[in-house]
């Protein structure tokens, strides 16, 4: 068997484990980002499954479009999504409503960058949506109501049918795919630039998310010292909490800086939370592939299934470190335990200063 096949084989093999390993911690816990991490990873593995289904017998239309929906459009959004729901009930939505407003503003800048012909309207509309989310979680953030990740799991899912009708509807020139011949992977040419730019409208989200999250739960689980004090509260008057913001974002990277001695004493101790390694092997496993998908739209496809193999051994070792995700790791959906660990202190619920 061939390397080509081999690697993508085993990326969906244990994709499709780790889903099914998170739908029965979710059907015992009913913990949503349980089982919204157990959907991005049954994406993950029918992206790869459909290299290998190609790779070993012949690509067609069907598996390409399969191919890009899943691996370049829907993983890290999910898998972003995940992320969202578990930090809902925290200030995270604020560093999120940045998240998609940088994601928005990054497709408009591609679409000038590479100029698709068959584009459209479709930049500004993407960049539109990113804005009017960002805006509405941020207002929501304010007002201290939770229902924000309600509101960016309905969008997603609207945003993933969408996709999926653009992506069935759209005309594929030549024989409906395109191989790079050097790698034996897809390549996104034939596509027209309308779903060419939903890659970094959904995977930026879904990545930022990853990453932003790592580092947000990161500094709310660690033992902190804050050397600069401000404050998220939204009680303040308008302009004092706009002022508080801006300082925000400067004194969460410091704050975060000065705290890592304190938080690497508590790891060598035993004493650091779960979701602070949890979280940043978690935005490891997203990122990773995340980049090397992206880079493969663009023509380099060399390092793609090995970015696709280690996002998944991070993302499981993240699954398998964090508490919350696995409570105890026993044979999906049976009574029988393989382990089982103590529960941890109980989690701030806000993130506010």
């Amino acid at each position: 068997m061939s390397t080509g096949v081999l690697l993508p084989l085993l990326v969906a093999m244990l994709s499709f484990v780790f889903a099914t390993m998170l739908a029965d911690q979710w059907w015992r816990r009913r913990r949503p980002y349980q089982l919204v991490w157990a959907v991005g990873m049954v994406f993950y593995g029918i992206a790869a499954l459909t290299e290998v289904l190609g790779s070993a017998g012949t690509w067609d239309t069907v598996l390409y479009r399969a191919w890009y929906l899943t691996g370049a459009i829907w993983v890290a959004a999910w898998l972003g999504l995940g992320t969202v729901l578990l930090l809902g009930k925290t200030r995270f939505g604020y560093a999120f409503a940045l998240t998609v407003f940088l994601a928005g503003l990054f497709t408009l800048l591609t679409q000038r960058a590479r100029d698709y012909p068959d584009a459209g309207i479709a930049p500004w509309l993407y960049f539109g949506i990113a804005a009017l989310v960002a805006l509405a979680v941020a207002v929501l953030n304010y007002f201290a109501d939770d229902r924000w990740p309600r509101l960016v799991a309905i969008t997603l899912a609207l945003g993933t049918l969408a996709s999926l009708v653009l992506m069935a509807a759209a005309p594929l020139p030549g024989q409906g795919y395109s191989i790079t011949e050097a790698t034996g992977i897809p390549n996104a040419e034939p596509l027209p630039g309308y779903i060419r730019l939903l890659t970094p409208f959904f995977n930026i989200t879904g990545a930022l998310s990853l990453v932003f999250g790592a580092i947000f739960s990161t500094y709310m689980f660690m033992p902190k010292r804050r050397l600069l004090h401000y404050s998220l509260d939204p009680n303040q008057k308008g302009d004092e909490f706009l002022f508080n913001l801006a300082i925000s974002i400067v004194a969460f990277p410091v704050n975060l800086a000065v705290s890592l001695p304190g938080a690497l004493r508590a790891l060598v101790a035993g004493q650091l939370h779960s979701r602070v390694p949890a979280t940043i092997l978690i935005a490891i496993g997203g990122l990773v592939p995340s980049v090397t998908s992206g880079l493969s739209r663009f023509g380099e496809t060399r390092v793609f299934d090995v970015g696709l193999l280690i996002g998944v051994l991070f993302l499981f070792a993240g699954f398998l470190v964090s508490i919350e995700v696995f409570h105890d790791l026993r044979v999906p959906f049976t009574g029988v335990t393989l382990w089982h660990r103590a529960p941890e202190p109980a989690e701030p619920l806000t993130g506010g200063r």
